[in-house]
């Protein structure tokens, strides 16, 4: 625990002072009694309840002062609380290479069965879009509550060729910030697919507001918005689009994480599709440095369990979070609670306050 104010904590070497006060006081008290016999028939009277009794009061309003003294220092302490998250992004890959059965039933099925289960244990105020991106990226899901438009969009994909994972984080991004400077059209379609693609092609320059020249918004610290995530799955190699760790340095500059999670084998297969023939190798290095980047966390699901599991600690990482948080209206708030318990007590045994 860190303090604000420190100095203040000083103030706590008063509290020896106010023990030696009360010795002092018991003492005085006692030598009064031992002047006056009546005085020390009526203690002994009271007996040993009556004895330390007389001690619990003074006892919690040292405790309640202590605590009170404590709060004035402003402590700080990192707490687990109930994130600010307020929307996340899943950017899938719907690629032919997710048709590999190494995960079972497929990769695509897993993918899709996984991530329904965990938009089904957000919270209702968590706002989730979906991004699918194959040769190109496509909005397949606006940013909403509804989960069951979300399980909709989810179900209707289709397997594309190619993979486009910088279109994919880009796409997501430009969704949570419609002024970050993409060129949405060039995401998608079939020139994306095609080739792939440099970053200047697809973020837009400074435009003009009037006579104004408007620039694109400052880089902030990387992972520093809190409101926002993207979650990128996918199962291969980049082969056409934006460079995704040039994309993910775009999310950086905005203060957005992006959560990379690997579907399938590092070592790949070779699977077929639409007649073509092709090597799927998990592009693990990439999918680091993309988390890497922007202050998140790569994940590996080698299995439909493994998967399901990934987004099961997803959730509790985008859902709770751990803060360092000002405690000092809780201690100032026991110390109360002590103080006016020492006082209730003194009242209903001896008839006065301490």
């Amino acid at each position: 625990m860190v303090f604000l104010w420190p100095d203040l904590l000083w103030l706590l070497l008063a509290l020896p002072l106010l023990v030696l006060l009360y010795v002092w006081l018991l003492r005085r008290r006692k030598a009064a009694v031992l002047h006056f016999p009546a005085l020390a028939l009526a203690r002994e009277a009271q007996g040993a309840r009556s004895r330390w009794r007389r001690h619990v009061p003074p006892l919690l309003f040292l405790l309640g002062l202590a605590a009170l003294l404590v709060a004035a220092a402003r402590p700080l302490a990192v707490l687990t609380l109930p994130s600010q998250q307020q929307t996340i992004m899943l950017a899938m890959d719907v690629s032919g290479s997710m048709r590999a059965a190494d995960v079972q039933p497929d990769r695509l099925t897993a993918a899709q069965n996984a991530a329904k289960a965990f938009i089904a244990d957000l919270p209702r105020h968590v706002r989730v879009g979906i991004v699918a991106f194959a040769g190109s990226a496509q909005l397949a899901q606006l940013p909403t509550q509804n989960h069951e438009d979300l399980a909709r969009a989810i179900d209707s994909f289709q397997l594309q060729r190619g993979t486009a994972t910088g279109n994919g984080i880009l796409l997501s991004l430009a969704t949570l910030f419609p002024d970050t400077g993409i060129d949405v059209s060039a995401l998608g379609g079939r020139q994306a697919m095609m080739r792939p693609q440099s970053i200047d092609e697809v973020g837009k320059p400074p435009h003009r507001d009037g006579n104004k020249s408007v620039d694109r918004p400052a880089p902030v610290a990387p992972g520093s918005y809190t409101s926002a995530a993207i979650i990128m799955l996918t199962d291969g190699q980049r082969t056409t689009g934006v460079d995704p760790l040039e994309a993910a340095q775009w999310a950086a500059d905005r203060g957005v994480r992006v959560y990379t999670v690997g579907v399938g084998t590092v070592a790949g297969e070779t699977i077929g599709f639409e007649g073509w023939s092709m090597r799927v190798r998990l592009d693990e290095d990439t999918l680091k440095a993309v988390a890497q980047r922007t202050q998140a966390e790569y994940f590996h699901a080698a299995t439909a369990a493994d998967l399901k599991k990934v987004y099961e600690t997803l959730s509790s990482r985008l859902t709770v979070e751990k803060k360092e948080t000002e405690v000092a209206a809780l201690f100032a708030l026991a110390g109360a609670a002590l103080l006016v318990l020492a006082g209730l007590l003194s009242l209903w045994w001896f008839g006065r306050v301490l």
